[in-house]
């Protein structure tokens, strides 16, 4: 039986160590100007970010900085109004 020749791959191949193993999402440097914000920020104090700064909507923001702040071990909380969004460091109690 006549064997077949080895077909061509149709996409380029990488080693492993090349892939990158993290993710920079769309709000990623939103996301990280905040936690270093966050950092600096002291007891009692809350950041207020204008709405219309935003690049996407709070909702999203939202969902991005739990993201963040869940992989960071950092306890944060959330309000807005119709022009601010407002973040500032909780104690982790409920």
């Amino acid at each position: 039986m006549a064997k077949t020749p080895p077909k061509t791959p149709k996409y380029p191949t990488t080693s492993i160590v090349e892939v990158p193993h993290s993710r920079n999402g769309k709000h990623h440097g939103m996301i990280g100007t905040i936690l270093d914000d966050l950092e600096s920020l002291k007891p009692g104090m809350a950041m207020k970010i204008p709405l219309k700064e935003l690049k996407a909507s709070k909702e999203r923001i939202r969902s991005a900085l739990n993201r963040a702040t869940t992989k960071k071990n950092l306890s944060v909380a959330t309000a807005s109004d119709a022009a601010f969004l407002y973040i500032w460091k909780t104690d982790g109690k409920s």
